[in-house]
């Protein structure tokens, strides 16, 4: 066998393991499939999600949903005000040994988990909000000195409610850009509310079976990152993300207007590899453009931080995204 055709191999499972996981959270989330199909590409991808909606959407029953679906340890983290960092990352207890000996010991948090559950992550204050940056990024913590490794499997979906509402605390930019995607949940239609009233008003309802073991989704992120992305897939994503600068020459009139600060290197890194799940997924064995401006909002959406001027105006990011996508062309350097 050469080498092409264990890849087309490999790629043809990573598609049907990748359908059999969608198909068994389907059986519980009604609708919202473009939601799920963004959630599982940031999980493979080994990225985080957040979530945002208002109350009563599913968002918390999609992650549990995908937690049942894996072979894998599941957390949850209700925030609140008064929750400190040390509710989610552990802490030293003092314990009696059965020697009759004293001693501090490390219990662990919520955190240690290979799918984590940070549900209306808006509602504590920016302190406890903090605390996730190190296990985010670093999939590993630190308490008292000492550093505590994550599994290899660390998957975060964080739920917020929007900012107008009560009792909410915006997320620091530097959190934010720690979430591979942000995604809209929006309100279901008629037909999706008489499917949601079937499943959870009978007697007989549906629950999601483990179908993967997690080391398969850590293999599975590897395999991604061996798609090719050509020269200029590469700069055209490049140009995408530079255009998201004010002070860039590839910005577009309403960034230059409305947008403060741009994204993040890290927004160009989720930007290619979630284009390259999405290629396999349309069973391609490389990266194309549509698959750059497939992911594009999801990706940026919250690495833009507007100005005043577009908060006044109400503008919001998607808009930013939706111009720099039509004025964006493939043959972009990224620098001119």
């Amino acid at each position: 066998m050469t080498d092409q055709e264990r890849l087309r191999e490999q790629l043809e499972r990573f598609r049907s393991d990748f359908e059999k996981l969608r198909a068994e959270v389907a059986k519980v989330v009604v609708g919202q499939d473009a939601i799920v199909e963004a959630t599982l590409i940031a999980l493979i991808a080994g990225g985080h999600v957040l979530l945002e909606g208002v109350p009563g959407l599913g968002k918390t029953l999609l992650v549990r949903t995908i937690a049942d679906a894996l072979h894998s340890q599941f957390s949850r983290i209700q925030f609140t005000p008064d929750l400190m960092p040390a509710d989610l990352i552990g802490t030293h207890v003092l314990l009696d040994s059965p020697q009759g000996e004293r001693k501090f010991e490390f219990q662990r948090g919520p955190v240690f988990a290979n799918v984590l559950l940070a549900d209306e992550i808006n509602r504590a204050t920016p302190k406890t909000q903090s605390a996730l940056l190190e296990a985010m990024q670093e999939h590993a913590v630190t308490v008292g000195g000492t550093r505590y490794r994550l599994d290899e499997l660390f998957f975060v979906m964080a739920t917020q409610n929007p900012l107008e509402m009560e009792g909410t605390y915006p997320l620091p930019e530097a959190q934010l850009d720690r979430f591979f995607f942000k995604l809209l949940v929006q309100f279901p239609t008629t037909e999706q509310i008489e499917t949601i009233l079937d499943r959870t008003t009978e007697s007989d309802q549906p629950q999601a079976e483990a179908v993967m073991e997690s080391d398969r989704v850590v293999e599975m992120a590897r395999l991604a990152r061996e798609i090719p992305v050509a020269d200029d897939v590469r700069r055209y994503g490049i140009a995408i993300v530079m255009a998201t600068h004010p002070d860039q020459p590839q910005a577009t009139e309403l960034t230059r207007r409305f947008v403060r600060y741009g994204s993040s290197p890290r927004g160009a890194q989720a930007l290619i590899l979630a284009a390259k799940i999405r290629a396999i997924l349309d069973q391609r064995f490389h990266v194309a453009q549509e698959d750059l401006r497939d992911v594009a909002h999801n990706v940026l959406r919250h690495r833009l931080i507007l100005n005043f001027e577009g908060q006044a105006e109400s503008i919001q990011p998607d808009n930013v995204i939706d111009d720099i996508l039509a004025n964006t062309v493939m043959n972009a350097h990224s620098s001119s």
